[in-house]
């Protein structure tokens, strides 16, 4: 893709509506057993979306060093929020999976963002082409930067 000065702009007009939009939503207070961090509830996404992923492919998505992912799964794997299984196809291989807290704590976090975007929008006009924009956006990025 070739940027040109003014996709530069819109660009990062983007990066910062969308920052500005996450800064906004919160996570409710009723998640159990307790609070999560900011860090804790990315890797929670991560598993709930991506059940049985390892624990490598889970750092390199949300782009965190595997010592801060190992972290926050020791610490959501003490709160009963992600599972390790062994990986049966690789002995040495561990796989994250959300347990049955973890999708009610979703389930919570979702209501919670849902219920305040719909408070800032007025129509549904062009959200499911935005979601789907922002989803493949997310994936790129994801993949690291390309060379």
């Amino acid at each position: 893709m070739i940027v040109v000065p003014d996709d530069e702009q819109i660009l990062f007009e983007l990066a910062d509506a969308v920052h500005g939009i996450a800064r906004q939503l919160r996570v409710p207070d009723d998640l159990v057993p307790g609070p999560c961090t900011p860090i804790e509830i990315t890797v929670m996404r991560y598993v709930q979306q991506n059940p049985g992923v390892s624990a490598s492919d889970a750092a390199a998505a949300t782009g965190l060093p595997t010592s801060n992912l190992s972290r926050s799964l020791r610490s959501l794997e003490s709160k009963g929020l992600v599972r390790r299984d062994a990986d049966i196809k690789d002995g040495r291989g561990i796989l994250l999976y959300p347990t049955a807290l973890a999708d009610i704590n979703i389930g919570k976090i979702r209501q919670a963002w849902t219920d305040r975007l719909i408070q800032a929008t007025d129509s549904e006009y062009f959200l499911k082409e935005v979601v789907v924009l922002l989803k493949k956006i997310e994936h790129a990025l994801s993949l690291g930067p390309q060379t």
